[in-house]
């Protein structure tokens, strides 16, 4: 599934997602580096030395690691163990540093830009370790990545994609009993544990966004997830908030995040408690796909919502489609829509 999602539409844009939502995550050095690269492309750095990305590196998993200790698989690590210690003030920034330039890329320069085990058709930087100091090279693809409209919501993605991993790790939920819900009056997303202590993860727009490539859901049309940005989105619920009883009592979870789409802010008030058409009940489902591609907790949440098996999910939807269209008998679309995209 993540193949189709980078063949299908092979820009800038989509192997940079690709990388964030699909890649391997043995530990959360990727999100670090991911944003480290974007701050880079922000101030347009061409070359830069480990030692002088150390410091930019480190910040984000010294943040991480207040909140969420666990940040990767490996029983043992001398970098986190040092971020740890620089957190508990037992280091000094400076020894914090060296070691973060000693071990805190071994893997992750290499592992970064690998999806489904080959390397990403145009890559964002090289590797040049053959001088005195080890250095990171930017491309000029990762630099065009700022031209895009989508380069503002990149980083709030990566952030987004850390929370849900890092969540998963940390709480140690079977994810069979795994549901990520929604607040819809915060729009925030959150995981209700063995204790029913709510844990509050992310965004729900920064963790729809990446798996609707940047568009609305229904028109293609290019969406915002910052704040403040005129062109910022809404969540909507495929199935509207109206249908709920019904749905709720056919098993159906309405507020689940198999249901849940962003959409520009004009095509959602058109849309209102409308159904839309068939063709967009198969786009839920791939989009809902995805999810499942990239693993927990997002696609654990939507296989126990909506059914273990391709099969079980297509009839999941069918039957919810069914309900809805006998009780609004109206279907709808959008009065503009682009060249689909997934």
């Amino acid at each position: 599934m993540a193949i189709n999602f980078q063949d299908n539409d092979p820009s800038l844009e989509s192997q940079w997602r690709a990388i964030i939502l699909f890649g391997k995550n043995s530990a959360t050095y990727k999100f670090a580096f991911g944003k480290a690269l974007l701050e880079l492309t922000s101030k347009e750095t061409n070359s830069i030395s480990l030692k002088e990305l150390s410091p930019i590196f480190v910040k984000t998993i010294l943040e991480h690691l207040k909140n969420n200790d666990k940040q990767g698989n490996s029983n043992s690590s001398t970098f986190l163990d040092a971020c740890r210690k620089f957190n508990n003030q037992e280091i000094s920034y400076d020894n914090l540093i060296s070691i973060t330039e000693k071990y805190g890329f071994t893997n992750v320069v290499d592992a970064f830009q690998n999806v489904n085990g080959g390397i990403i058709p145009n890559q964002f930087y090289q590797k040049d370790y053959n001088g005195s100091s080890k250095r990171i090279v930017i491309t000029d693809d990762l630099l065009r990545l700022k031209e895009s409209y989508q380069f503002a919501n990149f980083n709030d993605e990566v952030e987004a994609r850390w929370n849900l991993v890092e969540t998963a790790w940390n709480l140690e939920i079977n994810p069979n009993l795994l549901e990520v819900k929604i607040d819809d009056d915060l729009q925030t997303l959150f995981i209700e544990n063995d204790f029913m202590r709510r844990v509050d993860i992310t965004s729900a727009k920064a963790s729809l966004n990446g798996y609707q490539k940047g568009k609305c859901f229904y028109s293609f049309q290019d969406i915002s997830i910052i704040s403040g940005n005129e062109n910022l989105c809404a969540v909507d619920h495929f199935f509207p908030h109206v249908h709920k009883i019904s749905l709720n009592q056919s098993g159906a979870n309405i507020n689940g995040v198999w249901n849940l789409v962003l959409a520009e802010k004009f095509v959602n008030l058109d849309k209102s408690a409308k159904i839309p058409e068939l063709k967009y009940l198969e786009r839920l489902y791939k989009r809902n796909e995805f999810y499942i591609a990239s693993k927990h907790p997002l696609g654990e949440t939507i296989v126990n919502q909506t059914g273990k098996t391709a099969k079980e999910r297509r009839q999941f939807l069918q039957k919810q489609y069914d309900l809805s269209v006998n009780l609004s008998i109206q279907k709808w679309k959008p009065k503009v829509e682009l060249e689909p995209l997934f």
